[in-house]
């Protein structure tokens, strides 16, 4: 402990002999210049994490607009048809809606049981394709979200580990330097305080938009329980042609309640 307050006191005695550092853009970039190899290899390694994270979080900030975008345009689509036949020539336009790939599976496996025609003859085989649909659509839309997870929490570590080697390197300095000064320990000191802010600086929006992208993805797994329910309710209303004989309708109905 003596020695640490008597290395801080010979830092604030040479201080003022140490002319002031310039406040702006070209200090930084000059302290990433004169710094080591140990801390110019963690910055590059934040910098290629910061473009993958800005790419992901751009990519998935324009595939969720779309979708959502999509998906109203669907929800009215859907609600305005009177058969399930309609909707099927029309789902292809709403293609990056997460609510098109539950329909298409509960259509297909429709289709598979009545022919494309006429009531559905098991509801329960539709529920468990719904749920599988929802479940397939939403792990699409979550896929590379882990990476910004990833990121957010390593970043700050990697920084740290450049700030570390930068304290190691700057007492290193002071210890073989023939006078105790602030230039014999600035290089180490510039790569410890560059390397934390870069992993701070690459941490904090991988996190922002992982939360950010969570609460969306909640949404949509919401909207899609919400949209297999009214499928599977509004089904028979939708499957059957016209003409079909009113106490035939009822007695279908009867039937799913």
């Amino acid at each position: 402990m003596t020695h640490i307050f008597v290395t801080l006191l010979v830092y604030l005695q040479s201080d003022a002999a140490v002319p002031d550092a310039p406040r702006n853009g070209s200090a930084i970039v000059e302290m990433v210049q004169q710094s080591g190899p140990i801390a110019l290899a963690v910055l590059f390694i934040l910098l290629l994490a910061s473009i993958y994270s800005w790419a992901i979080i751009f990519a998935k900030w324009s595939g969720f607009k779309r979708a959502r975008a999509q998906s109203r345009r669907f929800l009215r689509a859907f609600r305005k048809a009177n058969r399930l036949q309609e909707i099927a020539a029309l789902s292809e336009q709403f293609k990056p809606s997460p609510l098109v790939n539950v329909f298409d599976e509960v259509y297909e496996t429709y289709r598979r049981q009545t022919g494309g025609s006429g009531p559905p003859q098991n509801i329960t085989a539709l529920e468990r394709a719904a749920q599988t649909a929802s479940s397939e659509a939403l792990t699409a839309m979550e896929m590379r979200l882990p990476s910004l997870a990833t990121i957010g929490a390593v970043s700050p570590f990697i920084g740290l580990f450049g700030t570390i080697m930068g304290i190691v390197d700057a007492f290193h300095g002071l210890g073989t330097a023939g006078a105790a000064t602030l230039r014999a320990v600035a290089p180490g000191i510039s790569e410890a305080l560059i390397t934390t802010a870069a992993g701070l600086l690459v941490a904090v929006p991988a996190v922002i938009a992982y939360n950010t992208f969570g609460a969306s993805l909640r949404e949509f797994g919401a909207r899609l329980d919400d949209f297999s329910r009214e499928l599977l309710n509004s089904m028979e209303e939708i499957t059957l042609r016209p003409g079909v004989d009113p106490i035939e309708r009822e007695a279908v109905r009867g039937l799913h309640k």
